[in-house]
Order: structure tokens, then sequence, then C-alpha cells
């Protein structure tokens, strides 16, 4: 294969830009999570209603996956990335004056559809513009601000919610995508030099299935999801269980949001340093670990009536550290699978990791919120279902 000839440098993407664009895929999940409790009290809905602010936006996360990456294949990444962007600024705006959680609801559910065109959008077009020996230290730099996300986006939510109350947080968000929406418009090229023609459902069903027929890939497929969107179960009820329970702010429930996620970062640092001399099995294996001794944690702690913000915030810092590292190696074990289908198995892996997130969150939402054991029970038979899945890798 020829190599590809470098872009005129007024044709070149900002790197900055495309990191800035695909990190806003998941913003608006994790910003809002802080003031969903003030949300529903402010709309006159329950707990479980709510939440569904939360688990139908993962729901479209994942189905958007399936569709925008072959969609920009054939017909450019840049006008594709456009309506995606238009269609999330349109559920923001939507999102601001929403009188009840109908409306709230159908407002996140455009906005997870929009904003999934920049999550799997802004990947591709970094590796369009990624020489060979380039693409890999761009694309970790770019998998490290998508860690960041879930750290950060929870502690802006709680103090911009606090301050302002939880529709300004909408008004934040939309005043951002607006943003970086017309530095796309104004100053991003199109990367796909050769689109291709847009492959039928059943070219793309009988891709996925070969995937799906290999069982080393579904068992790193399993796992990964299994630690990449388990902690979606705690984010769902933290508002409830942190206010209604113990009594926190929504500013400190944005802070202890982002103490747990950062966890993960702790985890993904501690995998990028030992990668190469610990196989990616083991260390899967050992970050499992971690993942089962927190949330056995919490549940006895819960069960003993023991629970306080530091007794909640510990076990769960201990899980995310094992999901910083389960999560990184079980994409890289399904990615080495079959490097010729690389494309098609990032999408299945999204897919697949954001259903499960649903799932997850889902679950909890049918228990009471004044509780930690149904966070605890749902992480610990996310970390069952991992740990078997890697015995079979």
């Amino acid at each position: 294969m020829a190599a590809r000839e470098p872009e005129p440098r007024a044709r070149r993407a900002s790197f900055p830009l495309l990191v800035a664009v695909t990190m806003t895929g998941t913003v608006a999940l994790h910003v809002f999570v802080p003031v969903l409790a003030v949300a529903a009290a402010d709309l006159g809905t329950t707990p479980a209603a709510a939440q569904l602010t939360v688990t139908l936006y993962i729901v479209g996360l994942a189905g958007g996956q399936l569709v925008y990456g072959p969609l920009s294949d054939r017909y450019g990444r840049r006008p594709v990335l456009i309506a995606g962007l238009g269609l999330y600024l349109a559920g923001l705006l939507l999102a601001i004056p929403a009188p009840d959680i109908g409306v709230l609801v159908v407002a996140r559910i455009l906005q997870s559809l929009g904003a999934c065109s920049a999550l799997v959008i802004g990947r591709a077009m970094v590796r369009d513009v990624s020489e060979a020996a380039d693409a890999a230290r761009k694309l970790a730099l770019l998998t490290m601000a998508m860690t960041l996300t879930p750290a950060l986006a929870p502690a802006l939510g709680g103090l911009v919610g606090g301050a302002f109350g939880w529709r300004a947080v909408f008004v934040a968000l939309a005043l951002l995508v607006a943003g970086l929406g017309a530095l796309v418009v104004l100053t991003l090229p199109e990367t796909n030099r050769h689109t291709v023609s847009l492959p039928g459902i059943g070219a793309m069903g009988a891709a996925y299935l070969r995937l799906l027929r290999h069982p080393v890939f579904r068992a790193y497929l399993v796992a990964g999801a299994c630690a990449g969107t388990s902690l979606y179960a705690f984010l769902a009820v933290a508002p409830f269980l942190l206010v209604d329970r113990l009594g926190r702010s929504p500013q400190e429930v944005g802070l202890d949001c982002l103490i747990v996620v950062f966890g993960m970062v702790i985890g993904a640092a501690l995998s990028s340093r030992i990668a190469g001399r610990v196989p990616i099995r083991r260390l899967a294996r050992a970050g499992n670990l971690l993942c089962l001794a927190g949330a056995a944690g919490l549940l006895a702690v819960d069960r003993s009536g023991a629970l306080g913000v530091v007794s909640l915030v510990l076990p769960l810092v201990v899980y995310a550290i094992g999901v910083g590292l389960v999560s990184p190696n079980a994409v890289a074990g399904l990615m080495n699978v079959d490097p010729r289908a690389a494309g098609s198995a990032s999408s299945l892996y999204g897919f697949t990791q954001m259903t499960f997130g649903a799932g997850f969150s889902a679950a909890v939402a049918l228990w009471p919120a004044d509780s930690a054991t149904p966070v605890a029970a749902t992480l610990l038979a996310a970390a069952c279902i991992a740990a078997v899945a890697l015995r079979r890798a």
C-alpha cells in the first residue's frame, strides 16, 4: 500500500480541536449527574424516572457508534460531524426550558444521538491525520483525554448547577458545543480523502459476527464492557445516595464523583507504565481482582450499617483503579484478535460497552436509592462476570 501523502499545511486538522470534539461525546453524560436529584425535585418526578435521563443517554451512545462510522466513510467526516453536532446542540437547547421529565428525556436522547458523532468521528479523524510514526502517540493522548472527561465533568456540573441551578448546566454545555461547532465549520478540513461505498446492513453484520465467533474476542469484549461501564451504576444513583442519605450538597456530589472516577486515571496510568512487561491477560485479571475487592468491601460496609462518605468513596476508588487496569488491556486484547478488522472491533466494543452501561444503570434504578447495596451488588456482579470471561481469554 502506498504511503499517504502529507496534507497541505493549510488543510491540516487541528489535533487539539479533534481532542476537544471527541471529549464532548461523553461530557453531557457525566456533567448532569451531580444535579440529577435537584432536577428531579424541580420537575416533580421520581428518582427512577429521572435516572432514565442517564440510562437512555447511554443507549443512544451505544446505537450511534454502529452508524456514524460507516456514514463518515461514505459521505466524509466533516459533513457528518457537523450534522451530529447540530443535533447535539438541538438536544441541549430543548433541555434548558424542559417543563417536565418527558421533554427532558427526549432532549437527552437527542443529545446522545448527536454526541455520538463527536465520539466516533473525532477518533476517526485523529487516525486520518496521523502518520504511521505519530499515530500511536496521538491516540494515546486522545485516550488519556477521554479518561479525564468523566473525572472532570461531574465536578464542573456540580459547581455550575450548585451556583446557578440545574438548567445552567445545559446552558454552559450548549455554549461549549456551539463554540466547537463553529470552529469545526470554519477551520476543520475534510480528513477522509478516500470515501467508500456505504456497506449494507448484511455486510456490517457479517463483519461483526466474524469477530464474535472468536472466543478470545468474546472474552475480552465482555470483560472490558463490564469494567468500562459498571461504574455508571454508581453515577446513576450518586446524587440520590449522597444527597438524600449522606446529606451532601450538589457541589460536594461533583467532587465525590471526581474522586471516584479519578481512580480510573490512576489505574490507566499504572497500566501504561507496566504495559509490555506484564502480559495483557495477567494485568487485566489483576485489575479485576481490585474490582472484586472494592465491590465486596462496599457491600460489607453498607450491610454493616457503617456507610459514610469515606466508607462509600474509598471502596469505589479501589474499584475504579481496577477498572483503569482492566479496560485498556481488554481493548488491546480484542484489537489483537484480527488487526485487519480493528475498526469493526472498536465499533463493536463501543456498542457493547454502552449497552452494558445502560443495563447496569437500569438495574440500580429498580431498587430504592437510599442504600448502597444495589450499587455494590451490581458492581460485584459485573466483576464476577468479567472474572469468568477473563478465564476464557
